[in-house]
């Protein structure tokens, strides 16, 4: 699949997640607040900053609220959907810092060397060209301005997606995507990462781990269907199956996930922290 083809996929999916994604908001925020306190706690007060894939609204709002009335942060999306409710969000917390503008990621459209800070959560892994993006959040950073990054570790940290995934392909018979290809861990590899940020121009990189919750449901039922709902690729395989095979699958992973996770289910994520300079 050539890179136009890819793109159009990725929109495709994140389109149709876009109303789960309001509707578990609540939950989804706290299960990721770690990764974006992470990644906002080095902003200052009165600084600018630009936030791409920002989806329903984070880091964005979280990096509002900590540059505070004297800075500001612009919030990319290349889905209208989803930066809909992240302007609500914005609205209902009175944070008139923010602004949210539809743009592809890889041909960002801002002056040059105009913000303090970039930051994205989970968004490059999807990108099918992942430099142009970097340098183009280069480009938008003042020489020394800070950036963040968040990306999936590998599939052995993330059991709360892995397991899912694994009974999927079973099913479909659906080999893994070879390591590299856009998708959930294209950068489950740290050297990747780190090599892929000084490609784009920055230097004193850091690669670190950050684990935290990301499932705790009463039964795998209610986490399945919360996953389904909300992870844009899985629902795209799942909804390839046989209509009549779709429920016997779903319990299927519903069992998967607690005896790894136990009844509650509770099961971990691990997401690499990124940190550079421009």
């Amino acid at each position: 699949m050539d890179a136009k083809s890819q793109k159009e996929v990725q929109h495709e999916t994140w389109t149709k997640a876009a109303p789960g994604w309001r509707r578990h908001d609540v939950q989804l925020h706290a299960f990721l607040r770690p990764v974006s306190e992470r990644m906002v706690h080095d902003l200052k007060a009165g600084q600018r900053v630009l936030d791409v894939a920002s989806g329903t609204g984070e880091p964005a709002l979280s990096a509002a609220q900590r540059v505070g009335p004297s800075g500001s942060v612009l919030g990319l999306d290349f889905v209208p959907e989803m930066l809909d409710f992240a302007r609500e969000k914005a609205e209902k917390r009175g944070l008139k810092n923010v602004e949210f503008r539809v743009s592809d990621g890889e041909a960002i459209d801002v002056p040059a060397g105009t913000f303090d800070a970039a930051t994205m959560r989970f968004g490059l892994m999807f990108m099918p060209d992942p430099h142009a993006c970097l340098s183009a959040m280069h480009r938008a950073l003042k020489p020394g301005g800070s950036l963040a990054i968040a990306c999936w570790a590998g599939p052995d940290e993330n059991p709360w997606t892995s397991l899912v995934g694994d009974v999927l392909r079973r099913h479909l018979d659906v080999p893994a995507p070879p390591p590299g290809a856009p998708g959930l861990f294209a950068f489950a590899d740290p050297q990747r990462l780190r090599t892929a940020l000084t490609g784009a121009g920055f230097h004193d990189v850091k690669v670190e781990p950050l684990a935290f919750t990301m499932a705790d449901f009463p039964t795998g039922e209610a986490f399945i269907s919360y996953q389904l709902d909300l992870v844009g690729p899985m629902a795209q395989l799942f909804a390839k199956l046989p209509e009549a095979k779709q429920a016997a699958v779903k319990d299927e992973m519903a069992r998967e996930v607690e005896r790894a996770g136990g009844v509650p289910v509770r099961l971990g994520g691990v997401s690499w922290i990124a940190t550079a300079r421009a």
